[in-house]
C-alpha cells in the first residue's frame, strides 16, 4: 500500500530548491499527493475528515504562487479527489504526472509516477 513516505522525496526536492514558484509548485504538489495516498488508508478515513482536508487543501492551494499548468493540474486533480469513485487517488495522481515533470522536472513527476505505481499494485 501507498503511504505519504512516498511523498518524501518531494521534501528533499523542495529542501534543495530556492524560494519562488518551483519551491511553491513542489509544496503544492507534495501537500497534494499526501492526501491523495491518505485516501487509500485502512481504515478509511471518515467521510466528514476526507472532505474537511480537501476543503483546507483547496484553499492552501489557492494562496501559492504556481504557474498556470499546474494550477489548473492540481484543480483537476482535487476534483478527481473529490469524487467518489473506485481508487481515485491513482487516476488523480496519473493526472498530475505530467504537468509536474513538464513545470517542476522530471524527478517530481518520477516521485509522482512511482507513487502511482504503488497505489496501483496496492505495494
Amino acid at each position: 500500500m501507498a503511504t505519504t513516505k512516498d511523498a518524501d522525496p518531494l521534501l528533499e526536492l523542495l529542501a534543495a530548491s530556492a524560494r519562488g514558484p518551483r519551491r511553491e509548485g513542489l509544496f503544492a504538489v507534495w501537500l497534494t499527493m499526501r492526501v491523495a495516498l491518505d485516501q487509500g488508508l485502512e481504515p478509511p478515513l471518515p467521510e466528514r475528515a476526507q472532505r474537511r482536508r480537501l476543503d483546507a487543501l483547496e484553499r492552501r492551494l489557492a494562496r501559492l504562487s504556481l504557474s498556470p499548468p499546474l494550477r489548473r493540474a492540481l484543480v483537476g486533480t482535487l476534483a478527481l479527489l473529490r469524487d467518489p469513485g473506485s481508487r481515485p487517488a491513482a487516476m488523480a495522481l496519473q493526472q498530475l504526472t505530467a504537468p509536474v515533470r513538464d513545470t517542476l522536472g522530471t524527478e517530481a513527476g518520477d516521485v509522482i509516477a512511482r507513487a502511482v505505481r504503488q497505489v496501483r499494485t496496492g505495494g
